[in-house]
C-alpha cells in the first residue's frame, strides 16, 4: 500500500476560485440539497402510507426516491461544506469511499429505471397478466437485483482505480472524487484502465438506455390499438419515466462513454446529474401524476388533523 499510494489526500479545486461566488453557491446548493431530501422523502412517505399507491410502479418509485437521496448525499454535503472552506481536502480512503458509494447508488438507479420500464411494458402490453407477473415476490427480487447490480458495477470500478499508483500530484480539478479526474493523477499508463472504465460504466448506461427506449417503442406501437382516453393515460404515466430517464442517462453517457479525458464542462454536467436530476425526480412524478398528487394531498390533510389534536 505504501509503495503505490504515496498520496494520502486529494485537494479539490471546487466549482469556482472566487470567494463571493462560492458563498453564493453555498446558499444555492444547500437549498437544492434540502429540496432533494425533502422532495424524495415526501414521495417515499406518501407511497408507504397511501393504500391507493400500492401498485408495483409506486413500489419502484419509492425505492428510486430513496436511491436519489442516497446518491445526492454522497456528493452534496461534502460540496456544501467545501464551499466555505479555504482548503478543500479529502483523504485517500475518503475519496475511495465517496467513489464507491456514488457508483453504487448510480448503478442501482440505472437498474431501477430499467426495471421501471419493464413494469410499464407489462402493465400496458399485458394488462390481464400484470398482477400475476408483477407480484410482490417478483418486485422484491427485481429491486434486490438492482441493488446487487449497483454493487457489482461499483466494486468493479473501485478495483480498477484502487490499484493505480498515486505518487505525485494530488490536486483534482473537480468538486468530488470521480474516475476520470483520478486517472489523470495516476503515475502509470491508464489507457487500458480507461477502456475498462468505459466498458463498465459507459456501456452499462448505453445498453440500459437502449433497452428502456426499445421497451417504450413497443409500448407506443401497442398503444395504437387503444382508445384515445386509454392512450392518453398510458402516455402520461410513461412520460414521467421517459423524462427522468433522459435527464439521468444523458449526462452519464456524456461523461462515461468517452476516452479517459476530462473537459471543462464536466463539472457543470456533474452538477446536473448529482443535484439537479435528483431534485427533478419528485417534481416530475408528482406534477405529472394525478394519483401521487391526490395521495400527497390526503397525507397533508391527515398531518394537519394530527397537529390540531
Amino acid at each position: 500500500m505504501a509503495n503505490t499510494h504515496n498520496v494520502t489526500e486529494f485537494i479539490f479545486l471546487g466549482l469556482s476560485p472566487n470567494q463571493k461566488v462560492q458563498k453564493l453557491f453555498f446558499v444555492l446548493f444547500l437549498l437544492l440539497y434540502l429540496a432533494v431530501v425533502l422532495g424524495n422523502f415526501l414521495i417515499v412517505l406518501t407511497v408507504m402510507t397511501s393504500r391507493s399507491l400500492g401498485s408495483p410502479m409506486y413500489f419502484f418509485l419509492s425505492y428510486l426516491s430513496f436511491v436519489e437521496i442516497s446518491y445526492s448525499s454522497t456528493i452534496a454535503p461534502k460540496l456544501i461544506k467545501d464551499l466555505l472552506a479555504e482548503r478543500k481536502a479529502i483523504s485517500l480512503w475518503g475519496c475511495m469511499t465517496q467513489l464507491f458509494f456514488m457508483h453504487f447508488f448510480g448503478g442501482t438507479e440505472i437498474f431501477l429505471l430499467t426495471v421501471m420500464a419493464y413494469d410499464r411494458y407489462v402493465a400496458i402490453c399485458r394488462p390481464l397478466n400484470y398482477i400475476t407477473i408483477m407480484n410482490r415476490q417478483v418486485c422484491a427480487v427485481l429491486v434486490g437485483m438492482a441493488w446487487a447490480g449497483g454493487f457489482v458495477h461499483s466494486f468493479a470500478q473501485i478495483l480498477l482505480i484502487f490499484h493505480l499508483p498515486f505518487c505525485g500530484p494530488n490536486v483534482i480539478d473537480h468538486y468530488f472524487c470521480d474516475l476520470l479526474p483520478l486517472l489523470k493523477l495516476a503515475c502509470s499508463d491508464t489507457f487500458l484502465i480507461g477502456l475498462l472504465i468505459v466498458a463498465n460504466g459507459g456501456t452499462l448506461s448505453v445498453i440500459s438506455f437502449v433497452i428502456i427506449l426499445a421497451s417504450y417503442m413497443v409500448i407506443l406501437l401497442h398503444l395504437r390499438t387503444r382508445s384515445s382516453e386509454g392512450r392518453s393515460k398510458a402516455l402520461s404515466t410513461c412520460g414521467s419515466h421517459i423524462t427522468v430517464v433522459t435527464l439521468f442517462f444523458g449526462p452519464c453517457i456524456f461523461i462515461y462513454l468517452r476516452p479517459s479525458t476530462t473537459l471543462s464542462i464536466d463539472k457543470t454536467v456533474a452538477v446536473f446529474y448529482t443535484v439537479i436530476t435528483p431534485l427533478l425526480n419528485p417534481v416530475i412524478y408528482s406534477l405529472r401524476n394525478a394519483e401521487v398528487k391526490k395521495a400527497m394531498k390526503k397525507l397533508w390533510i391527515r398531518t394537519m388533523k394530527l397537529d390540531k389534536k
